[in-house]
């Protein structure tokens, strides 16, 4: 996997800007597939930071029912991969 298409996101929330504010950690929204080493050196390789940690959170998501004259189905909707980015003292991300 390219470490560019690790990525997908800056997630801006509440609950991320507090963490952002009072620890200088920063929430990514990430690929299904990436792992913690992965994460580290995209958001490296994409800001010019050095990535102390790393902690992942994977969000299952619901099913919804999909109707059809066959049957009735169900999808899997907002399933996704959190990453919540520590940097490097002095290290920080210009988030707009």
């Amino acid at each position: 996997m390219k470490k560019f298409n690790v990525l997908k996101e800056i997630l801006l929330t509440e609950k991320s800007n507090m963490l952002l504010s009072e620890s200088r950690r920063y929430v990514f929204v990430v690929d299904a597939s990436a792992n913690k080493r992965q994460v580290a050196d995209a958001v490296g390789a994409a800001f010019g930071v050095k990535v102390v940690d790393v902690n992942i959170i994977n969000y299952r998501g619901k099913a919804k029912r999909v109707r059809s004259k066959a049957r009735n189905r169900y999808t899997i909707v907002g399933a996704r991969k959190k990453a919540i980015v520590a940097l490097r003292d002095g290290d920080k991300i210009d988030v707009v």
